[in-house]
């Protein structure tokens, strides 16, 4: 697990950590945490992120894995951003394929499709490419990624999004693991429906121009905290379209080219 909290620069992280953790257990949101600290930066957001993250884990929480958010280059303008963001992936965030996901244990859900990597291989930076990030990963399944602001109304600043661990909430895991030999993951294509109904596609390539890339990223970046992924982690790359709010009731089902179907089942109680 991450320790990037030594030597904390900002007397006000650890209160900021808490009131983040208070508003995803009270399913409360709270104000963004760049209106009282306008200059918070995104290096301290990391550690506001690590510092959750360790508390889930000494509650008995198993990190499995990273995701990456911010991949596309529509999102990373509308942060005024030009590189991706990531967060950790927790065990009790898994999800079966078709089971129902309470939406009282939620706040303002939203959903999009991606490619979810199984990695076969440790992968370190710095310096690893695309044909490394491949060549380490053991195979992809089809995935849903159901993401949550603990922030009002997603009223979110860049360092906001990265200290609530990248809006990480719920991962949804469909289909075997299928190896990627053969397949193009930029031109791998996505159909997304809501209640049966298409509401939107994407492919592989709206992440970085690749999803491999997104992996390799991940890894040079991670390098930076002294880390990097292992073998059996469980990346996701980034989204292959829009993200798309979630209703009461609402049941979403994402067909990809090769790898196969998952679907996210969503209670009738309130977000």
């Amino acid at each position: 697990m991450l320790d990037v909290t030594g030597g904390l620069r900002n007397p006000a992280l650890p209160g900021l950590a808490d009131a983040l953790w208070r508003a995803e257990a009270e399913r409360a949101p709270i104000d963004p945490l760049t209106d009282s600290q306008p200059d918070l930066s995104i290096d301290e957001a990391y550690e506001i992120q690590a510092r959750n993250a360790q508390r889930r884990v000494a509650d008995g929480g198993q990190v499995i894995g990273r995701k990456v958010g911010l991949t596309s280059r529509r999102t990373q303008q509308l942060f005024g951003v030009h590189e991706p963001t990531w967060g950790v992936l927790l065990a009790d965030m898994l999800v079966d394929d078709g089971a129902e996901i309470p939406m009282d244990r939620l706040i303002s859900p939203r959903v999009e499709a991606e490619i979810a990597f199984v990695m076969g291989a440790d992968l370190t930076g710095p310096g690893v490419d695309v044909d490394d990030a491949l060549a380490a990963i053991a195979g992809a399944r089809p995935a849903i990624e159901v993401v949550d602001s603990r922030i009002t109304d997603w009223r979110v600043r860049l360092a906001d999004t990265v200290a609530d661990n990248a809006s990480s909430a719920r991962v949804v895991l469909g289909g075997e693991l299928t190896p990627l030999d053969g397949l193009d993951l930029r031109l791998l294509g996505v159909l997304f429906s809501r209640n049966g109904t298409p509401i939107d596609s994407g492919a592989g390539a709206a992440a970085l121009g690749h999803p491999a890339r997104c992996v390799a990223w991940l890894a040079n970046t991670l390098a930076g905290f002294g880390t990097g992924l292992r073998r059996g982690d469980l990346v996701l790359p980034g989204a292959m379209h829009r993200m798309v709010p979630v209703r009461p009731g609402d049941v979403y089902q994402a067909w990809f080219a090769h790898l196969g179907t998952v679907t996210a089942r969503f209670s009738g109680g309130r977000a």
